[in-house]
């Protein structure tokens, strides 16, 4: 194995690192400002795929909202730049993970944490409604939590952004089991009021630990959306059990509001205000320069290619890695890591891991494709209503040890955890689980299979 540090790559200022994160049109960096040392996220969005998609005037937006929403609770956008092929959008690096994921691995939450993250979300969306911004994709995957457990609203790719305050909007878009009955028809609807019934959606998730609206085929769903057919859990609550009841309203015109909600006693216990500095003056003349392609505006790109074999690890790849390994061997100060619970250690070689996981995967009828060390694996969602895919990508940590990371690009997060345990417990025979003593006194740790 070529003992070489691994593919560096270097976009203006920025030293850029692994993957941590994927959809469907964008990748999200782990990058380092070399100039002051700090960790952000890149988001890279490819031209060609955005002009062949059509997404020009989707992703201004989704740019344009970013710069103007300014708020605790809320990614922070740092700058736009543009390369020849790419788009980098620089954001907020938050560290803790999805919070869907503490309900992937732990099950519903306290009524008082779920309540806490509740006044969060409202804190946000009533700062995006004042700005004439309503979300529209709101659901737990676009819930994250930064390094104090604090919540952070992410992901406006289909956001609005109200001209001037007034009118009803006529996408039917956001993820089906979140919408709200009315983005479901052909009348129009008020983006505060469908953003406020999804909320209503994710405090239940987060208190019962599953879905209100949940069937097999989108017919029967929208049949028990639009008539707010659900039942709450045993353990909610009377004042949850009667806000809930209040929010998951199907008539928008009586469905309760963001300032009825904030006068609500159940949410109101504990609530601690958010402190906030004043507005920004926000220009947006260089989200237009980012698409002029003016080639001397161009960031520049720098990359050197590794031949052959993973790639190998580095510091600043590794600072991305939160439970699987120990740095204090690395670093003097206390860092933040991005959270991510998926990945595994092994100590096979690196072809024969490839290897498995292919003959796995297909035996679990999945379509896979392989390249450098990287596999994708598809197949249909267990509802058979959407895609589900997944991405593992092997890296060499140490000489003849490699870790696995594994990442959800498209479907439910709570199927996707599911299916990460199912793909473990078949590739046994490749996963190193390192013994009690080995395990304090060696760089890594796994804790993930």
């Amino acid at each position: 194995m070529a003992g070489a540090a691994g593919r560096k790559k270097r976009v203006g200022r920025y030293e850029v690192g692994r993957t941590i994160g994927q959809g469907t049109f964008a990748k999200v960096k782990f990058a380092v400002d070399a100039d002051t040392g700090a960790a952000v996220a890149m988001k890279v969005l490819d031209k060609e795929t955005i002009f062949t998609h059509r997404m020009l005037h989707q992703i201004k937006r989704e740019i344009s909202i970013m710069k103007i929403v300014r708020h605790p609770n809320i990614v922070r956008l740092n700058e736009v730049l543009a390369g020849k092929t790419k788009i980098y959008i620089i954001l907020e690096l938050v560290t803790g993970g999805e919070l869907f994921d503490k309900i992937a691995r732990h099950g519903k939450l306290r009524e008082n944490e779920a309540r806490k993250y509740f006044q969060q979300l409202i804190d946000a969306i009533d700062y995006c409604h004042s700005k004439g911004v309503y979300h529209r994709d709101l659901k737990p995957e676009n819930l994250l939590l930064d390094s104090r457990g604090n919540l952070k609203v992410s992901d406006f790719g289909l956001s609005t952004l109200s001209q001037n305050g007034v009118g009803l909007l006529h996408t039917t878009c956001g993820t089906p089991n979140y919408v709200a009955p009315e983005v479901l028809g052909s009348n129009g609807y008020a983006g505060s009021a469908a953003d406020i019934w999804s909320c209503g959606v994710i405090l239940y998730v987060l208190m019962a630990g599953y879905l209100p609206f949940e069937e097999n085929d989108l017919p029967s769903l929208y049949e028990k959306i639009t008539a707010a057919q659900y039942s709450c859990p045993y353990w909610f609550s009377p004042g949850a059990k009667s806000l809930i009841q209040r929010i998951l309203d199907p008539n928008p015109r009586t469905r309760i509001t963001i300032e009825e909600i904030r006068a609500d006693p159940w949410f109101g216990k504990n609530y601690v205000a958010i402190r906030r500095g004043e507005d920004e003056n926000v220009s947006l003349d260089d989200v237009q320069a980012v698409f002029d392609n003016i080639e001397d505006k161009y960031v520049s790109e720098e990359v050197t290619h590794k031949d052959g074999g993973p790639l190998m690890m580095n510091a600043f790849e590794m600072i991305t890695l939160s439970q699987g390994l120990d740095l204090s061997a690395l670093f003097d100060r206390q860092q933040e890591f991005v959270k991510r619970q998926t990945r595994f250690v092994s100590r096979k070689p690196a072809k024969t891991i490839v290897a498995t996981i292919e003959v796995v995967a297909e035996s679990m009828g999945l379509k896979v494709h392989s390249q450098n060390y990287k596999l994708r694996l598809e197949g249909a969602a267990s509802n058979r209503m959407s895609q589900f895919a997944v991405v593992l990508e092997v890296f060499e940590v140490a000489p003849s040890l490699f870790m696995v990371d594994v990442r959800k690009v498209a479907g439910d997060t709570l199927e996707y955890h599911r299916f990460y345990k199912n793909l473990c417990s078949k590739l046994d025979s490749i996963i190193w689980r390192p013994t009690e003593v080995s395990a304090k006194s060696t760089l890594l740790r796994t804790t993930t299979c």
